[in-house]
C-alpha cells in the first residue's frame, strides 16, 4: 500500500475531524494533496502542500480545513473544522498532480444530524 488514509468517521454538522495519509513513496519533495469525491460526482483536490509547506485550498474549505505534513513520518494531515453536510464525501491522499497507480482506499466523512 503506497498511501493510506485514515481518520473519517461520522460527525455532527459543525463538528471536527483530523484525517492522516501516511504515504509509503519518497515523499519530502512531493506536492502532497487531500482529494474528495461525493456520491454521483468527480474526485476533486481541496487541498494541497509543497514539500517545504506552501499550502493552496479550493474556496468551498478556505478557512475551515488546514493541511499539514510531517516528512520524517511521510505523513500527510488534513484538520477539518466547521463541517457541513455538503463536506461529506470519501477522502483520498495522493501526490499533485495525481498519480492514478497509487490511489489508496481513501476514508469515508460523513457529516450528518
Amino acid at each position: 500500500v503506497q498511501l493510506q488514509a485514515s481518520g473519517g468517521g461520522l460527525v455532527q454538522p459543525g463538528g471536527s475531524l483530523r484525517l492522516s495519509c501516511a504515504a509509503s513513496i519518497s515523499f519530502s519533495i512531493r506536492i502532497m494533496g487531500w482529494y474528495r469525491q461525493a456520491p454521483g460526482k468527480q474526485r476533486e483536490l481541496v487541498a494541497s502542500i509543497t514539500g517545504n509547506g506552501i499550502t493552496k485550498y479550493e474556496d468551498s474549505v478556505n478557512g475551515r480545513f488546514t493541511i499539514s505534513r510531517d516528512n520524517v513520518k511521510r505523513t500527510v494531515y488534513l484538520q477539518m473544522n466547521s463541517l457541513k453536510p455538503e463536506d461529506t464525501a470519501v477522502y483520498y491522499c495522493n501526490t499533485v498532480p495525481k498519480a492514478d497507480n497509487i490511489w489508496g482506499q481513501g476514508t469515508q466523512v460523513t457529516v450528518s444530524s
